[in-house]
């Protein structure tokens, strides 16, 4: 019985030891495998707490350092110093409508001393092309004139005549005429 018995056990110690191979050889076959883990949930985060936004930074200033406002009043002084004025027929002699635009050119021409202008007499298609010429230097002279006595250098002023050459309206009415007895301003340099 021994005999059997030896049998027995080492047959009960050959299969533990079977089940325990097997066994291994599954967890080592599992682990080789890569075992998948349920995936971790994250933890629910609370938010963060709601903060009242920045208070709105005014919106930046153009860095043109006044580029369009000096622009603006350039062509504002190129408009009244250009201003036309006229003269009653066959005279030179500044009329009060006239007296006034060249009273506005006067503190602009004083503010800006390098400003030198073209100043253009024009004349009506009546009378002589010599005698147009002459009452168109005439006016030129009249409007350079007046504006000396209001203390501008006359140097500053080219006088010249076109007479009826340049007519700034076409027509033989009374209408045409009178727009066409004028004084014109050309700014040379300066501006």
């Amino acid at each position: 019985m021994d005999g059997e018995r030896n049998e027995t056990d080492n047959k009960v110690n050959a299969m533990k030891r079977n089940v325990w191979l097997v066994a291994l050889v599954m967890v080592a076959a599992t682990a080789a495998c890569g075992k998948r883990q349920a995936p971790v949930q994250p933890e629910p985060q609370t938010p963060p707490p709601v903060q009242a936004p920045p208070p709105a930074r005014p919106a930046p200033t153009p860095t043109n350092d006044g580029a369009a406002e000096r622009e603006a009043e350039r062509r504002r002084i190129i408009s009244i110093l250009e201003q036309t004025v006229h003269f009653d027929y066959d005279e030179a002699t500044i009329r009060t409508d006239a007296q006034e635009r060249l009273a506005a050119k006067v503190p602009l021409l004083r503010a800006n001393p390098g400003i030198r202008i073209r100043l253009e007499g024009h004349a009506d298609e009546r009378g002589s092309v010599e005698y147009n010429l002459a009452l168109g230097m005439r006016r030129a002279n009249a409007v350079r004139q007046y504006l000396m006595e209001f203390g501008i250098d006359g140097s500053r002023f080219e006088t010249f005549s076109y007479g009826e050459d340049r007519p700034s309206v076409q027509g033989a009415t009374e209408s045409a005429w009178s727009q066409n007895r004028r004084a014109e301003f050309r700014i040379t340099t300066g501006i």
